[in-house]
């Protein structure tokens, strides 16, 4: 584009490239040289199809400016959809910088840059990462369990996708408070929600509201230093029941036995967590899993770490192992299911070799073969029904006998147990939390979605089909809910990926151009409304109206280097006690540290 071109603006009194100039005059056309402005101009005008600017002093005046466009730029008013095809960048909004957040990010710029020719795309893309808490990574910072430092070096692979100049993070920015979906949808081409879970789903048992009777979720939190969980938790229990069969119920059950000395060395825990685990009154645990042994979740991994607990003896019922063949058979169908099942037999074996050494109180030993201090049951074919208390206390968890056919299913025999504990954990799923604007499908507790395609629920509330809102889509746990391990959620950003570029290469011309300023949008179009009603995407093709934005809101973002300046904070203090990290847990420090206040 010359710089000398000038062009007939219509309707608003700024520079559209946001340089500051403001000698245009409202609702009257004037003459505008490029030179007079900033060279952000011609990169911010490509594709314009002037639009008043909605808000400009009660102005909706709309123009198309492909008109009066000179005819040696007629290439301009070829442009279609809300960026250039042949220039510039897409603009791509995630919510949540947890692994799924993190991923889809990685992957979208990983795809575009191989398929933008084939989709008639441009190459480049500015992706902005937002995140509620003060620091990124989510599951990988707190929802795996302390003495699983491996897994937690996952968070190595994800700073490194965010070290990307063309990503940038947002920490500290809670949407539908600090920014909402109408803030986002001008600004942005697409909007991607991997938000997560962080609530435990409710327990539906009789008793279940007894004091001692815990969330797994609230209890994660707690051991890994949630910013917005509690600081102090009572485990002043002797006798503790965790229900479940995956392997957050894995995780929940080796905290409550382990030695707190244990994970003062080689693990982040902060120093309150160290302080509650070393005063842990429980000798004794039970896991219940409803259904049975080729029908649980756990993973390889989870099981090896039961087999090496210290001063632990672990119980099993030999009876849970008599498997039929088709049960075996169906088993072995799948690699993974085939490797839990083999590494419970293993269990089995050395629970059989603990119990030959049990001592006068009753104790075996552990698997080095010293004496056990606690025990360890894991109670399969158990379904608890109710949850006995006194004075409104745990005292007890009355449980049925179950048997599992080879086809999964679950079976009651009628035939009930009662185990006295003080203390009951559920680990029986997360809830993916709702998000402000956007539809959820409560059925599943996940974002209502197709094949992660943000979708109405009108249509089958009025006995229809849903329909699909334009360019919004949900990843990871938001999309299909909490299963399947970290891992999983790279499979979810590849098949999102591949919907949002075939979207984005098919989408219809809209208002492009340069956009409003932050403080005139969100005038005469609600784009609140679940399905947008008229609102445009990316019309405002400004990086840094965002940041406008949040400065006018009085948002401080923490972005990539204040994370940084987090991490090594945690790397020195760790390292005055000879650890790699020591956990930063106040909210207030985090940002303060950050920030670099």
């Amino acid at each position: 584009m010359d710089r000398a071109t000038s062009f007939l603006y219509v309707c608003v009194d700024t520079c559209p490239g946001w340089c500051g100039w403001r000698s245009m005059k409202h609702g009257r056309s004037i003459r505008f040289n490029h030179e007079h402005c900033c060279p952000a101009w011609e990169k911010r005008l490509s594709g314009f199809h002037g639009i008043c600017f909605r808000g400009t002093r009660g102005c909706d005046k709309v123009v198309d400016m492909t008109e009066h466009l000179n005819d040696d730029n007629e290439s301009v008013s070829k442009q279609t959809g809300n960026y250039s095809r042949d220039g510039g960048e897409l603009r791509i909004a995630v919510v949540g910088a947890g692994p799924a957040g993190v991923y889809s990010s990685d992957i979208f710029l990983r795809e575009l840059h191989k398929r933008a020719a084939e989709l008639g795309l441009p190459q480049d893309a500015r992706i902005d990462l937002f995140e509620r808490l003060p620091v990124p990574f989510g599951l990988v910072r707190y929802g795996v369990a302390p003495d699983h430092p491996a897994i937690k070096f996952i968070s190595s692979a994800l700073e490194k996708t965010l070290d990307n100049p063309d990503i940038h993070l947002y920490c500290d920015v809670d949407f539908g408070k600090d920014v909402t979906l109408g803030d986002l949808v001008p600004r942005y081409d697409a909007i991607l929600f991997a938000t997560g879970a962080v609530a435990d789903k409710p327990l539906n048992l009789r008793g279940a509201n007894l004091d001692g009777v815990y969330g797994a979720a609230r209890f994660v939190q707690w051991y890994d230093g949630y910013p917005e969980g509690t600081r102090q938790w009572p485990l002043d229990a002797r006798q503790v029941a965790v229900i479940g069969g995956g392997n957050v119920a894995m995780d929940v059950s080796r905290e409550l036995v382990r030695r707190a000395d244990d994970l003062k060395t080689g693990t982040d825990i902060p120093d309150n967590v160290y302080e509650g685990l070393a005063a842990n009154q429980a000798n004794e645990l039970h896991l219940f899993i409803r259904r049975g042994v080729a029908q649980a979740k756990f993973s390889v991994q989870e099981l090896r770490e039961l087999e090496k607990l210290p001063g632990v003896q672990v119980i099993v019922d030999d009876k849970d192992f008599e498997l039929d063949d088709e049960t075996i058979e169906i088993a072995g169908q799948d690699k993974l299911t085939r490797q839990m099942v083999e590494e419970l037999f293993t269990v089995r074996d050395m629970a059989e070799d603990m119990a030959m050494d049990e001592d006068a109180n009753g104790f075996g030993s552990d698997f080095e073969g010293n004496p056990a201090s606690k025990r360890y049951y894991i109670h399969f074919n158990c379904d608890p029904v109710e949850i006995l208390g006194e004075n409104g206390k745990v005292t007890a968890l009355r449980v049925e006998r179950t048997w599992t056919g080879a086809d999964g299913d679950m079976h009651r025999t009628g035939e009930f147990v009662e185990y006295p504990v003080q203390a009951v954990y559920h680990a029986i799923g997360y809830k993916p939390a709702s998000v402000e604007g956007v539809p959820y499908d409560s059925r599943r507790s996940v974002l209502a979605n197709q094949d992660g395609r943000i979708c109405t629920q009108t249509g089958v509330e009025m006995g229809g089909v849903d329909e699909v809102c334009p360019r919004l889509y949900a990843t990871g746990w938001a999309k299909r809910g909490p299963v399947g391990l970290i891992g999983s959620t790279k499979s979810d950003a590849l098949a999102i990926v591949d919907n949002m570029l075939e979207d984005l290469a098919e989408a219809k011309p809209t208002a492009a151009g340069t956009g409003a300023p932050a403080e005139l949008e969100g005038a005469g179009t609600n784009t609140d409304a679940v399905f947008l009603g008229g609102a445009r995407f990316g019309v405002d093709r400004d990086p840094r109206s965002i940041d406008r934005l949040l400065s006018s809101r009085g948002i401080r973002p923490i972005d990539f280097a204040g994370w940084k300046r987090v991490d090594a904070y945690e790397r020195a203090q760790g390292a005055q006690e000879g650890r790699e990290h020591k956990k930063v847990i106040d909210p207030e420090q985090i940002r303060d540290i950050a920030l670099g206040q």
